[in-house]
């Protein structure tokens, strides 16, 4: 309960501090899951950065965490029955380390499989 107490009070530079370490993750590690510099994540525990939108919303996806726990202190600090989605975060890595044509094509072919997926209704692939 005094965690839960602290985490309210605490900013969100602090919350995704509290986050990390109940993960047992090394600062490293945690900045590998959300695409960012160990320095950047250095930076925003100590409150030096911004905790921007979009790494909330990576946060959030990655570890299965409650947006409202992170970015106020209110509530659980995990979504129930939500298990984290670690595709997306490794997805995302990938993707920005190509060229841009290449990001284009990427993005045209998932859109194309999608249209597929929903004309046929088989979202699964069968051997």
């Amino acid at each position: 309960m005094k965690k839960q107490a602290f985490a309210k009070n605490a900013s969100i530079n602090q919350r995704v501090k509290i986050l990390r370490k109940s993960l047992n993750l090394t600062q490293k590690e945690f900045a590998q899951k959300i695409c960012v510099s160990t320095s950047f994540q250095t930076l925003t525990e100590l409150g030096k950065k911004k905790v921007l939108d979009r790494h909330i919303k990576l946060i959030v996806t990655a570890f299965g965490v409650n947006e409202a726990w992170l970015r106020t202190g209110e509530g659980e600090m995990f979504e129930k029955d939500v298990t984290p989605d670690f595709k997306i975060v490794d997805t995302v890595k990938i993707f920005k380390q190509l060229n841009p044509y290449f990001q284009d094509f990427i993005l045209d072919q998932m859109q194309k499989l999608l249209e597929y997926e929903k004309k046929t209704g088989n979202n699964s692939l069968k051997n």
